[in-house]
């Protein structure tokens, strides 16, 4: 299809997934024209790459970079650790509600 092509695995979040699905489904309907998650999924990329100074865009990849930070760090404890914080965090969920 293109000159130039790599393949890539992305993995999203379902509700991520199901927007962009939505997103398909939407432009199918506006285009008649059959339009697929791959074809939207790339659309949203390019679109995204040209407007690279967006700040709402540094945001998520900031908040993106975090969460990778904090799972990371999170998968180095000693498992010890990671048990005695889970309890500590879900007690503390539930006292919330």
């Amino acid at each position: 299809m293109f000159d130039s092509e790599a393949r890539v695995l992305v993995i999203l979040p379902r509700d991520l997934l199901d927007r962009a699905r939505a997103l398909a489904g939407r432009a199918t309907t506006s285009l008649r024209l059959s339009v697929s998650l791959q074809i939207v999924l790339r659309a949203l990329i390019e679109e995204g790459l040209k407007d690279s100074k967006n700040p709402d865009l540094l945001a998520n990849m900031n908040r993106q970079a975090e969460t990778v930070r904090r799972i990371r760090r999170e998968a180095r404890q000693p498992i010890a650790m990671r048990a005695t914080r889970g309890l500590a965090t879900r007690s503390r969920r539930g006292s919330k509600s």
